[in-house]
């Protein structure tokens, strides 16, 4: 089938959820308003539906390929990537001094939503050269900025990020990669990198690599790291391209998914490069770069989600077989079997839920950055870094799940490539593994971004989540009431337990037991936050007699079964938050042996 961008629902996402139209009142967006906001996102659709949407399954059958030190992108991937480039599309929310946009970088996700959903393989591309774009934004020199980020804004060059080593996965820390000052302001860099999405190609002149390595000097460790940028080619005084630098791609990764995006092995020998940021503080000034592409495959997660979701409610209205319990027809579609519409409505919930959690941490982001005033700001950036690894985990693991649901409409269809059903499923499971697993994201949740400022941020979305509940008496009663209170207090008796355990110098593996557990839970229940705030509005459009009301209806219908089918568990995921970190230790070799 074809892709259909969802225009109207990142829309509603955006403005009724995510609280989008509260940046006007900063005053940093002058160039934005509503009409600019469905501008972008009917041709951001558009754009994603004729261009990138028919490359999809040509990609993955012809993937990308490497020979002779080199790699060529996959089939229509150059042009379509000019093409990207000449929409401006990576100038987004790029500031305008670098001949960007200066929109919301909550926006930005939006559209990038269709633009993963379309042609994940390809999305990741630009995805990175944004999270390079504000690495050195916020780090960068005079120089580094002037030189590199009107190429990277415009699109004209790409940006890659190179952490990971064969002997240093997610433990950065033991890196081995050198840089070595060669007495003029620049360094030798010499190492290997892999895994390094999009890494090599050919369809931008340029490849700016965001490199981490270690000065000679320094000491072992994470503490021990520094940033550099190499390009490709080297860039002469005047900007323009000069020679080859001494990096080059040794090959490629055979992968589950994802096969036209080129993951590449790097060998970096004596290459030119330049410091970014100060040294030993590498990591710090990357996890700016992480923390933005963090977001970014939270809503990579979406868009396949989205994409498997579409696919899959097509093959059940067309797919005919049985007789349907509300009509009587025999030979019905298998959209009219409880159990086939029960799945669609849960996968079509979570999405929404995952898009307004997404989008809710682009609208804080932005909030953080430009909010009125100090104390304004911290609040934002408190809420920034809470929902972080929940929009990276939550929304990913949704997409694996919600792709997985798509095979099993489709039944034995599924299950062969044909359909193109499978191929979202493999897409879809690297973004849980990417920018550090859920895992991390879960520790980086209760080890960090939870007690960073005494759990204050968690603390005041609960309270905001309360309010809500109020709200939703004059709309619902019974059980979708019953439901989401019951997984507020699920929420904040875990908040407490885990905050409570931190405190205690004995608690450090109750607290790394629960983090995925609790990670889950803050997910589920504040995507139902999301889609309550949702009904809320979709009830007072319809008062107003403003909108569809079938549609309006529907945001409402999602609300009930959201809460019937995800918030109703919020007590298993209290249990295992408290399970402990003895019962764990108890688990042996010997206990999980053969």
């Amino acid at each position: 089938m074809t892709y259909r961008a969802p225009v109207r629902d990142l829309a509603f996402s955006l403005t009724a959820v995510a609280g989008i139209d509260d940046l006007a009142a900063t005053g940093a967006f002058p160039d934005y308003d509503g009409d600019v906001l469905n501008a972008v996102l009917e041709a951001a659709g558009q754009f994603s539906e004729e261009v990138l949407a028919p490359l999809n399954r040509p990609g993955d059958l012809a993937g990308a390929t490497y020979a002779n030190g080199a790699v060529t992108a996959a089939p229509g991937f150059a042009d379509a990537y000019s093409q990207f480039a000449a929409g401006g599309w990576t100038g987004l929310a790029a500031p305008a001094s670098a001949g960007g946009q200066a929109l919301p970088k909550a926006l930005e996700l939006a559209a990038f939503e269709t633009v993963h959903a379309a042609n994940m393989a390809f999305g990741l591309c630009p995805m990175l050269s944004l999270a390079a774009i504000e690495a050195l934004e916020a780090h960068g020199t005079e120089h580094q900025k002037t030189a590199y980020l009107p190429r990277m804004v415009s699109g004209e060059w790409t940006g890659a990020m190179c952490l990971t080593e064969p002997q240093a996965g997610s433990d950065l820390g033991a890196l081995t990669s050198t840089a070595t000052p060669n007495g003029d302001g620049t360094y030798s860099l010499t190492g290997q990198k892999i895994y390094i999405t999009w890494g090599d190609h050919d369809a931008t002149d340029n490849i700016v690599h965001m490199v981490l390595a270690r000065l000679p000097d320094a000491p072992a460790g994470p503490k021990g790291i520094s940033l550099f940028l190499a390009n490709k080619f080297l860039v002469k005084a005047d900007g323009t391209l000069g020679d080859r630098n001494a990096f080059r791609p040794v090959g490629i990764e055979h992968k589950l998914g994802i096969h036209a995006s080129p993951t590449c092995v790097m060998q970096y020998e004596g290459a030119t490069a330049e410091l970014v940021g100060r040294p030993n503080e590498g990591l710090a000034h990357m996890f700016t770069m992480m923390n933005a592409a963090r977001v970014g495959v939270g809503m990579e997660g979406v868009g396949i989600a989205d994409r498997a979701y579409q696919h899959a409610l097509a093959y059940a209205l067309d797919r005919r077989q049985g007789r349907s319990v509300w009509t009587g027809e025999a030979g019905a579609p298998i959209f009219d079997h409880p159990d086939v519409r029960r799945t669609l409505s849960v996968m079509k919930a979570k999405i929404e839920a995952a898009r307004a959690i997404c989008l809710s941490t682009g609208v804080a982001a932005d909030m953080a950055r430009h909010a009125a005033t100090p104390e304004m700001r911290a609040h934002w950036k408190g809420r920034e870094d809470l929902l972080t690894p929940i929009a990276k985990a939550w929304s990913t693991d949704a997409g694996v799940e919600i792709a997985s649901q798509g095979v099993q409409i489709h039944g034995g269809m599924g299950f062969v490539e044909e359909t193109g059903a499978a191929q979202f499923y493999r897409d879809a499971r690297i973004a849980p593994i990417y920018e550090g697993t859920n895992g991390i994201q879960a520790m980086d949740l209760v080890g960090r971004k939870l007690s960073q400022d005494g759990g204050a941020s968690a603390k005041a979305v609960i309270a905001e989540m309360k309010a809500t509940l109020t709200d939703l008496g004059g709309l619902y009663s019974g059980k979708p009431i019953e439901r989401f209170k019951t997984a507020i207090a699920a929420v904040e008796d875990a908040t407490l337990w885990i905050l409570d355990r931190k405190a205690d110098p004995a608690g450090a593996a109750d607290v790394l037991a629960a983090a995925d557990a609790y990670l889950k839970l803050m997910g589920d229940v504040i995507g139902g936050w999301m889609l309550a705030r949702g009904a809320l509005a979709a009830k007072a459009r319809l008062t107003a007699g403003d909108g569809d009301p079938a549609w309006l209806e529907g945001k409402i219908a999602l609300y009930e079964i959201y809460a019937a089918n995800v918030l109703g568990h919020a007590s298993s995921r209290l249990a295992a938050i408290g399970q402990g970190g003895d019962l764990l230790k108890r688990m042996g070799r010997e206990a999980l042996g053969v």
